[in-house]
């Protein structure tokens, strides 16, 4: 009996805990969809559109899976503690975590496309 209960717990740890060295490169691929969404929103100079590449850029890191979803989370929570530190107002840091979070839950980041971006965007 001890024996098929440390077998099953066995099984479901390592069921559990079996992708874990994938995390590691999700985070770093999905740091990269964040960088990009950046250089995009800088190349872009389009207004309004920030909240876009916000939502994109999370969108796509969480896509990448676990890894992604967490550094899209610490990338995004950084830079608005960065930039609410610097004086910007808290109506649009909240704008841009609410767009953050909207991409990497899921949310299609089109919702916040302004009208007009070109579609290489």
């Amino acid at each position: 009996m001890k024996l098929l209960l440390a077998g099953l717990v066995l099984t479901l740890v390592v069921g559990a805990q079996a992708q874990w060295y994938r995390f590691p490169g999700e985070a770093a691929r999905g740091a990269g969809d964040m960088w990009r969404a950046y250089g995009d929103m800088k190349d872009a100079n389009w207004k309004n559109s920030d909240k876009y590449f916000h939502a994109r850029g999370n969108y796509d890191a969480a896509r990448r899976g676990p890894g992604g979803r967490w550094a899209a989370t610490v990338i995004s929570n950084g830079r608005e503690m960065v930039q609410g530190s610097s004086g910007r107002g808290h109506e649009d840091s909240a704008a841009d975590q609410k767009a953050n979070r909207w991409g990497r839950n899921g949310g299609d980041p089109n919702r916040f496309r302004p009208q007009g971006l070109p579609k290489n965007y």
